[in-house]
């Protein structure tokens, strides 16, 4: 993967999650009613961090689960083998609840599509909120995020990544130049 810009550094990314936390409080006046759900694997642990905000804005924890999407995909089929299952976890009642759905990065939005599919699985929530660190356009399905940290526009031959601390060793958001398939 070749790096072509910095879109986001440490500094920013935590940033742009405390405004993504200020904007849902803003629309979710009850914390009793709000739940997270970060997508496997980078949107847990943005979930997780915009919770730890969220807990400090509405002074009381706030529950936050995982959701694993791979079998819910329209497209895993189409491959040479199984899709790796991740686990999902989500451990509070979505029934009534407001279930703010984050990820890291929207781009056609079949992932979406299909975490919709997967979270009426677990009940009936009262609403679904999308939040997503990037959206890059390029849209396949009539999806759109609610809160989005950074709108950037891509060109096919590329992809905004994510890393972070937790897996990558680092916080960061980077425009990419997309590998060669077969790689």
């Amino acid at each position: 993967m070749e790096k072509i810009e910095l879109l986001l550094d440490a500094a920013a990314i935590d940033r742009t999650l405390g405004r993504i936390a200020h904007q849902i409080a803003e629309r979710n006046s009850d914390p009793r009613r709000v739940g997270l759900v970060g997508m496997q694997s980078r949107g847990v642990f943005l979930a997780q961090r915009i919770a730890v905000k969220l807990t400090t804005i509405y002074e009381t924890q706030m529950p936050v689960g995982t959701l694993d999407v791979a079998l819910y995909r329209d497209d895993w089929r189409m491959a040479l083998k199984q899709p790796a299952v991740r686990v999902t976890e989500i451990p509070f009642d979505i029934n009534e609840c407001d279930v703010i759905l984050v990820d890291d990065v929207l781009y056609t939005g079949r992932t979406v599509r299909a975490a919709l599919s997967a979270i009426m699985d677990f009940g009936r929530p009262r609403t679904i909120q999308l939040a997503v660190l990037a959206d890059r356009g390029s849209r396949e399905l009539p999806i759109s995020a609610d809160y989005i940290g950074l709108s950037i526009p891509t060109r096919s031959d590329q992809e905004v990544r994510l890393s972070v601390a937790e897996l990558d060793n680092e916080d960061s958001l980077w425009l990419t130049k997309k590998e060669a398939s077969g790689k």
